[in-house]
């Protein structure tokens, strides 16, 4: 089965032209987008969303963060939340979900929601790994099985951190930050780093988790596991690399 960015590459499709109407712009400039990897469409066919194109030339999307935590795990808040969204026309919603029921709580909003809908999978790995001993025993496998079970579900667009690297958590030791990492799944694996002395999986296996996101046509957003939490953190080696 041909992904959505191989089809723009051998000519404009229906999908192509819905965009194109949808963002006034010309069917051509919005296949050479999407045929080129500047324009993204985040539509996993087993969720099967509203279309919505990401990307250069194109409108600006809203998004909106949600999800249970440890100390309020209750789901219908966070539904009450999505319907709230949607009434006022966000484009994407993201389940960060860390509390209670967090298989049931994204099925329930996949199930929901017709904008499309995005993940960070290390947050379940992590809290999987966490209650059974600690983060930095997750596996390789661990994360990409996590991964693959959240594809399989119909998330269409998924947060990976896969800048975090030996290098650059070397850098980050050295940078003499005020505050080191702010970033969740950052520091989920700059402590699997640390521990283990292993390169980042989503690093050193950045190709198989690009196969991965082939089969089920998932869009990557690469998490800034190294952004600053302060001014005087910004831009150093750290973050950049």
């Amino acid at each position: 089965m041909s992904t959505i960015m191989e089809e723009a590459r051998r000519g404009i499709t229906p999908l192509v032209k819905r965009i194109a109407e949808k963002e006034r712009m010309s069917e051509e400039f919005v296949r050479n987008g999407i045929a080129s990897g500047r324009i993204v469409v985040p539509c996993n066919p087993i969720h099967n969303p509203e279309p919505g194109a990401v990307g250069e030339g194109m409108s600006i999307k809203v998004n909106v963060n949600l999800g249970t935590s440890r100390d309020m795990p209750d789901m219908e808040p966070e539904l009450r939340k999505l319907d709230v969204a949607l009434k006022y026309g966000a484009d994407a919603v993201m389940d960060l979900s860390t509390g209670g029921d967090v298989d049931g709580i994204r099925t329930e909003i996949l199930s929901r929601c017709p904008v499309m809908v995005g993940t960070v999978p290390i947050y379940q790995t992590g809290l999987i790994a966490a209650r059974k001993d600690a983060v930095v025993e997750m596996t390789e496998d661990d994360i990409f099985n996590g991964i693959e079970k959240q594809a399989k579900e119909g998330v269409d667009f998924m947060t990976v951190h896969c800048g975090i690297t030996t290098q650059t958590v070397d850098w980050l030791k050295r940078s003499g930050r005020i505050m080191d990492v702010v970033s969740r799944g950052g520091s989920f694996l700059t402590a699997w780093i640390l521990h283990n002395e292993q390169e980042n999986p989503l690093y050193s296996n950045f190709g198989y988790l690009l196969e991965m996101c082939r089969k089920y046509e998932i869009t990557l957003s690469l998490g800034d596991g190294f952004r600053p939490g302060c001014i005087d953190d910004a831009s150093d080696a750290a973050q950049i690399s």
